[in-house]
């Protein structure tokens, strides 16, 4: 039996921060209604064609959901919507700012209702603060965060290369509700969870942060380098692939500079003898490092930063991890099966004993709704809720 078997969860979800939490729940066993417009459903479900011509998004926030099209803005979406959560434990959403709460979806609209259950609202900025309407989408959150501030190049700020701000607001929602069921264990009732992304991110944010207390200068952009430990990060060997290396104490470096540099003076050298001096003298240290493995081989380095103790990895492609020996090692690959046919899945980063990661389909859009709408009674020939695009 996974652990949230007999929970249910309603959820009204698009793009990526609601659906990757409400996948999370479904990955541990609860059941899933993932309502959408019956015409377009998830807009996310038309950001690319990667995956046998399915989003490649959609596909990994959205197994084992059922999808039920229903369209809110219709008279009879509100009796609907009142049986869905008769016996429901979890109401997600991420709707427009004050969606919900136009459409009587607030948790003070519910909770006297239906007492057990949590809501849970993700929105960018909060339900109220002056930036409550603001649209957030994940670069945007970047943005406001000061991510983009300490991330990047000397002369360029970049994005993470996922969808982090989403993700962190995800992970959080997932967690608190989590956290809720075992609250509603002790107390019987329901609660209220706002997330926003600006506060996810904003926690991602604490060190450099407190880094940058009272003015101080923040982290600089050091690209794929640390921007306060050195040396950690990118070294280009004599065959021009990248080694990834990090030190993080003394003692680290003390070995560092004699069994990978094969230059024990280094370890004392007043330039490079702390880390706050090998962050001033970086440029200098850089260079040494370079001209010392421009001489090896990248698997020579690494086998030199093995025998050392020091951490290291390889700069790998998305190609690289799909063929990831660690990955295969542990059987961390499953498939799933999507409207366009099987397609392979990773499975969620957790071993537990006792049961499996739940791995079921992902829905066509409207897949589920005339079993759903039977299922509560109603009849299954009203147009706006069977309608699909």
């Amino acid at each position: 039996m996974r652990p949230l078997e007999g929970i249910k969860v309603v959820t009204l979800e698009h793009a990526i921060a609601a659906p990757f939490c409400t996948r999370q729940l479904a990955d541990l066993g609860a059941r899933v209604i993932k309502i959408e417009r019956p015409e377009g459903g998830d807009f996310a479900r038309g950001y690319d064609k990667r995956v046998n011509g399915l989003s490649s998004h959609f596909v990994w926030t959205n197994r084992s959901k059922e999808s039920l099209g229903l369209d809110l803005k219709d008279s009879s979406a509100a009796s609907v919507l009142d049986a869905l959560l008769e016996d429901a434990d979890v109401l997600v959403q991420n709707l427009a700012p004050g969606a919900a709460d136009r459409l009587g979806l607030s948790y003070e609209a519910l909770s006297e209702r239906f007492p057990r259950l949590i809501v849970c609202g993700i929105s960018g900025y909060g339900p109220d603060g002056p930036y409550r309407d603001k649209k957030a989408y994940d670069l945007l959150i970047q943005s406001e965060s000061g991510f983009l501030s300490v991330t990047g190049s000397q002369n360029e700020a970049a994005k993470a290369g996922c969808s982090v701000a989403d993700i962190a607001a995800g992970m959080y929602a997932f967690t608190s509700i989590l956290a809720a069921l075992l609250q509603r264990q002790q107390s019987g009732r329901g609660t209220k969870i706002d997330i926003s992304m600006l506060e996810s991110m904003a926690e991602w944010m604490t060190f450099p942060l407190y880094y940058a207390l009272n003015e101080q200068p923040a982290p600089p952009r050091t690209g794929a380098s640390h921007a306060t430990i050195f040396p950690y990060g990118p070294f280009t060997a004599g065959d021009q692939k990248e080694v990834m290396l990090g030190i993080q104490n003394e003692r680290e470096w003390k070995a560092f500079c004699e069994i990978v540099l094969e230059r024990q003076e280094l370890a004392t050298d007043e330039r490079f003898n702390s880390n706050p001096n090998r962050v001033t003298h970086r440029l200098e240290l850089r260079g040494i490092i370079l001209d010392i493995f421009a001489g090896c081989s990248a698997d020579e380095i690494a086998a030199r930063l093995d025998r050392a103790g020091i951490a290291n990895a390889k700069v790998n492609d998305m190609q690289d991890v799909w063929q990831h020996p660690q990955l295969q090692a542990r059987n961390r690959w499953s498939e799933v099966e999507t409207p366009a046919g099987m397609v392979p899945a990773l499975l969620p980063p957790f071993t537990a004993s006792g049961f499996d990661a739940r791995m079921d389909p992902v829905p066509s859009l409207g897949q589920h709704t005339e079993s759903i709408l039977a299922e509560l009674g109603f009849s299954t020939d009203l147009a706006p809720l069977t309608a699909q695009a």
